[in-house]
């Protein structure tokens, strides 16, 4: 609605996880560079955490978007199934086809295709999103699946992405041995506040229709403050905001959003 105001190709503040507009802070070129070390290293299992919002999934998708091409990829986005049906999805998210009757007959599936991609020198990557839903059972599964190695080479690497609500999961009593075998963790942490500006302008820039990314939407400093104030740097919190922004700064005529126009968005937000 407002993208013509302010001389945009599409919006900007969209709560979908588009690794286009990634934003590279601290804290998500971090857990990038652990994500990149744990699969290069073959490391196992890898387990990333954060708080709703922080852009767990859109890290995943701007790592899916950059692998080799000598990685191979499954990304599950939701782990809602039986322990069968959860293998079935795997593997054919792998490409692996065939009427499997069994669990025993689907891990012997996916083991000679994992076999069959190390012998060409390839790496095997499986995410697994939203992963602090998965039931005991299910990440004990998990466990069994990372024991499928060579001597020298894990055959399938593992990334749990979920909730903190996974952490208090993976100490179970139960879980212990897979607990053992994470090798890799990271959580993310939200924006911090002298990056929210440069987070809001980086996703204007992308949306922009400018070839050199000129925006003609301008945060003031209150506004960038007030942000702050109530989203706790949480990206899909600042994009709910600056979205309700732009639409408030089109309604009214201007192109200059302010800390009032924010307060009275926050406002919206929070009653609707």
């Amino acid at each position: 609605m407002y993208a013509e105001f302010f001389n945009l190709k599409e919006d900007p503040f969209n709560v979908t996880s588009d690794p286009e507009f990634f934003f590279s802070s601290s804290r998500h070129a971090e857990a990038f560079s652990h994500l990149v070390y744990g699969i290069q290293q073959r490391k196992g299992i890898l387990v990333v955490t954060g708080e709703i919002g922080t852009g767990k999934t859109t890290l995943c998708r701007t790592f899916l978007s950059q692998v080799d091409t000598d990685v191979k990829t499954a990304f599950i986005l939701n782990p809602y199934f039986s322990e069968k049906q959860l293998l079935q999805l795997i593997l054919k998210d792998f490409g692996i086809e065939g009427n499997y009757k069994n669990k025993l007959a689907l891990i012997d599936a996916l083991n000679a295709f994992l076999l069959e991609q190390s012998a060409q020198g390839n790496n095997v990557v499986l995410i697994i999103d939203e992963a602090q839903n998965l039931k005991p059972r299910q990440l004990e599964q998990i466990r069994l699946l990372s024991n499928l190695e060579t001597e020298k080479d894990k055959l399938l690497q593992i990334i749990l992405v979920g909730q903190p609500e996974l952490l208090d999961r993976l100490k179970l009593p139960s879980l212990r041995q897979l607990n053992q075998r994470v090798s890799v963790r990271y959580h993310i942490l939200p924006l911090e506040k002298n990056e929210v500006r440069d987070y809001i302008y980086h996703r204007l820039k992308v949306a922009s229709h400018s070839e050199n990314g000129k925006v003609s939407a301008e945060f003031t400093n209150s506004a960038i403050d007030a942000i702050y104030a109530h989203s706790g740097g949480t990206p899909r919190l600042i994009n709910i905001l600056c979205d309700r922004a732009l639409l408030s700064g089109f309604v009214t005529e201007t192109k200059t959003i302010d800390d009032q126009i924010i307060h009275k968005c926050a406002k919206e937000v929070s009653s609707s």
